[in-house]
């Protein structure tokens, strides 16, 4: 094939622009006339950055990159654009300018006219400039609401795809090990299964809107040891099985994924990035995905530079591929010059880039960018004048009323009262309120570090941040305008300076209640608290908030602490001398209204604690799914009792958990428990429980955790109404995986255990499995089936006449 683009279009459609074959026809057909340099173009990125004045895009130079040129890549194609919005802050309609604009040059460029497949961030919402910064996904764990994470990822993938995006680099499917861990702010929780409920919610939300979904990071890069970023995992193959691995294949199984990022890490010695038995065995043999497997940045390099498990690069490429990797991100290293020496050497043989490429080459089919009538203009410039870019400035709302609609939900449902002594919230109307701490007057202290304005806008302080951040006492004053409001610092987030404590104690001595803003700075390689390379010695909080805390408990003034957080931190004092304590995790742009909202009683309270919250600071790694030889004993000083459990978070009313029904209290292994039982709302305000199920195998044939979470259910009620809970609950659920490596259901006895959390449990159902021990695949029941019903209010008696 040696014509141009518009020669082709003139002779007789070729078949890989037959939209009437099927996407694998097609793409076998391009793999049949392409050189080896045009397949292995096909199969890494270029990092970039849009042009602010909507010209074409320029390679971004990173301290881990050879510098690159387009010129000298685009006549044999390219695989994909990185980062192209999120690498410096751009007009949202001049950034979609500069992107089709380039669009277009390389489809020119290469012989076949094939577009490149654009990819950006979307971890806590599309990271680019002015676009909404929704809670991070610990947030989206507190809400045990898939529902709204779904509809929230709808709504970022319509913005990312409405801009010419195809691919979000998210969702984080990482179990927390270890809160000391920097990206735990990033991870859903700290149970399986509720991050594979989230998850999944999301890759549907992100998919159903043309958007590719991204897993990562597949997998164990969240159980480092001692909570290092990119240190080397010490686990088992049963922990990674149960645990680690469980929420991918949710996601897979019933997402719709169409892309998984590998992990950085090694797992007893073996990379992420190299193990075929990963890669190719499980995700795509057993589990069927057919997506593509990209690389995390700079992760096949890696191969060589930090796991030595490559002499070369070539060497690197080589083996990424034979284990399943298809793309290299974010640029081209070992997928170039490299590789294609190592074909050329019979090091690697072509028919592994093939492979690489047909999956490559079939999402490019499958997002429209290989059909004849394939147009780079994307929607939200369609129709506009794209000569004047002065009339196009502005024209994109990425932070729209709807999104700004759903980030406060969510942040609404992210917040959790930990405590809440003597009923101080909510608070009625107080004559002045004390607004103390490091958190207390910064705009950003409610983002995680992959917002856009901590993660590109702090290094460009020059541009506005683009999207409306109250911060704690602004949204206190709105929330309060008949209190007066007075602030002090008391102390930085992280510095050792105290010379601000004892102002904070005269501020919280003269006041009638004191909010004390506590937490993190999202930041990125040690320039935070909390965040990507932001890993913490121990789980005391930073700096010495833990001295401003107890200076102003001292004070005598009612103190409701308030955490703005990336990852859960030990609270002293405050978890018994604190008037209230209200936990969220940075909860985004709407963040402090929804923590003003809670403390005034807008908002009834609904979060629950997605991670443990830790008693004393050196108890880790440690969560609550763990089996009884890690809890607290007489074999060791050390009390891992965390201070608040998994699942824990208060409410401003009362529920009652009553009529507890069990028709039959014995199935098979391959049967199901069935239950039902009343919630009600006895106390004066409108609530939500959050029904909570666990599961307890008192003997099995291998270790188990005490108690591990396998369902639960959001029930909203008003004063003295109730609701009817039915709960299916599949023997499919009880299962591990066995001495021998495989899935196993065994005969036994089993305890469903129904509670508020995981240490407040209502009600216990004991049921026996019969039968034999039963062997199941990745097609077993993952969920059990919940049925809510309000119970309608019983008549009233009639009134006797006479």
């Amino acid at each position: 094939m040696t014509g141009t683009v518009a020669e082709e279009t003139k002779s007789a459609t070729p078949p890989w622009r037959n939209t009437t074959l099927a996407p694998e026809d097609r793409a076998d057909a391009l793999i049949a006339a392409m050189t080896l340099q045009e397949k292995v173009a096909q199969l890494f990125g270029i990092w970039v950055g849009a042009s602010d004045e909507g010209g074409e895009v320029a390679p971004y130079q990173h301290e881990m990159e050879e510098p690159v040129t387009l010129e000298s890549l685009l006549p044999q194609g390219l695989g994909q654009l990185t980062r192209s919005y999120g690498t410096a802050p751009v007009d949202p309609a001049l950034g979609a300018l500069s992107l089709l604009r380039t669009q277009r040059s390389i489809a020119a460029a290469n012989r076949f006219g094939i577009p490149a497949l654009a990819h950006e961030e979307c971890l806590a919402g599309f990271s680019t400039w002015g676009a909404t910064a929704y809670p991070v996904p610990l947030s989206w764990g507190a809400g045990f609401d898939p529902e709204l994470v779904r509809a929230m990822a709808a709504r970022i993938g319509q913005d990312m795809r409405a801009v010419g995006v195809h691919q979000g680099l998210a969702p984080v499917l990482d179990v927390v090990r270890d809160a000391r861990w920097g990206r735990v702010e990033e991870t859903i929780g700290e149970d399986p299964y509720l991050i594979g409920t989230v998850a999944t919610a999301y890759v549907q939300g992100l998919e159903s809107a043309g958007i590719v979904a991204t897993l990562k990071h597949f997998v164990g890069y969240s159980a480092s040891r001692a909570g290092r970023n990119l240190a080397p995992v010490s686990m088992g193959a049963r922990e990674r099985a149960d645990i680690m691995l469980a929420p991918f294949e949710m996601a897979i199984r019933e997402g719709g994924v169409r892309s998984v990022m590998h992990a950085y890490t090694d797992t007893d010695g073996l990379p992420s990035a190299a193990d075929a038995e990963l890669l190719t065995g499980l995700l795509r043999e057993t589990w069927g995905f057919t997506g593509t497997v990209v690389a995390d940045y700079f992760g096949i390099a890696f191969l060589k530079t930090l796991h030595g498990v490559a002499g070369t690069l070539g060497e690197a490429a080589g083996a990424a591929l034979n284990a399943g990797v298809d793309v290299e991100l974010p640029t081209v290293k070992a997928f170039g010059e490299p590789l294609l020496k190592a074909v050329a050497d019979g090091q690697v043989p072509e028919a592994h880039i093939d492979r690489a490429l047909r999956r490559v080459l079939v999402q490019k089919v499958q997002l429209g960018l290989l059909d004849p009538d394939w147009n780079p203009v994307p929607e939200a410039l369609a129709g506009r004048d794209l000569d004047d870019t002065a009339a196009l400035r502005g024209t994109v709302d990425l932070d729209s009323a709807q999104n700004r609609e759903i980030a406060r939900r969510i942040a609404e449902q992210g917040v959790v009262l930990l405590r809440n002594e003597g009923g101080t919230l909510p608070l009625g109307r107080p004559a002045r309120i004390a607004v103390i701490g490091p958190n207390a007057e910064v705009p950003t202290a409610v983002l995680g570090c992959y917002s856009f304005p901590v993660h590109v806008g702090s290094q460009h302080p020059e541009v506005p941040v683009g999207i409306e951040l109250p911060t704690l006492r602004e949204a206190l004053a709105e929330e309060f305008p008949d209190s007066e409001i007075v602030t002090a610092r008391g102390a930085d987030v992280d510095t050792d300076d105290t010379s601000g404590i004892a102002e904070a104690v005269r501020v919280a001595a003269e006041a009638d209640i004191v909010v004390l803003a506590l937490g993190d700075r999202a930041g990125l390689f040690g320039r935070g608290t909390s965040g990507e390379g932001c890993d913490a010695e121990s789980l005391t909080l930073p700096g010495v908030q833990q001295q401003l805390l107890d200076a102003v408990l001292d004070a005598g003034t009612p103190v409701v602490v308030t955490m703005l957080a990336g990852r859960p931190y030990v609270l002293g004092r405050a978890v018994g001398e604190a008037a209230a304590i209200v936990q969220t995790f940075f909860p985004g742009e709407e963040g402090t209204r929804a923590v003003a909202g809670v403390l005034s009683g807008r908002v009834a309270p609904s979060g629950r604690l997605p991670v443990s919250i830790p008693r004393q600071p050196g108890t880790q790694p440690s969560t609550y799914l763990v089996a009884k030889l890690s809890h607290a004993s007489e074999s060791s000083n050390i009390d891992p009792t965390p201070a608040y459990g998994f699942g824990h978070g208060l409410t401003y009313t009362t529920f009652q958990w009553t009529d507890l029904d069990v028709p039959d209290l014995q199935t098979g292994t391959d049967g199901e428990i069935r239950l039902a039982f009343t919630v009600r709302n006895t106390g004066e305000r409108a609530g939500t429980e959050v029904v909570q199920l666990y599961l307890h195998d008192p003997v099995a044939s291998v270790v188990q955790p005490v108690q591990r979470l396998i369902g639960y259910r959001r029930v909203d009620l008003e004063p003295g109404r109730s609701a009817r809970v039915e709960v299916a609950v599949p023997a499919d659920l009880a299962s591990f995986t066995g001495r021998d490596g495989r899935r196993i259901v065994e005969p036994g006895e089993l305890e469903l255990r129904l509670g508020a959390s995981s240490t407040d449990l209502r009600l216990t159902v004991i049921a026996t499995l019969t039968g034999q021990v039963r062997e199941l695949d990745h097609t077993r029941r993952l969920h059990a089936t919940f049925t809510t019903s309000q119970e309608q209010e019983p008549e009233p008696e009639p009134v006797p006449v006479g």
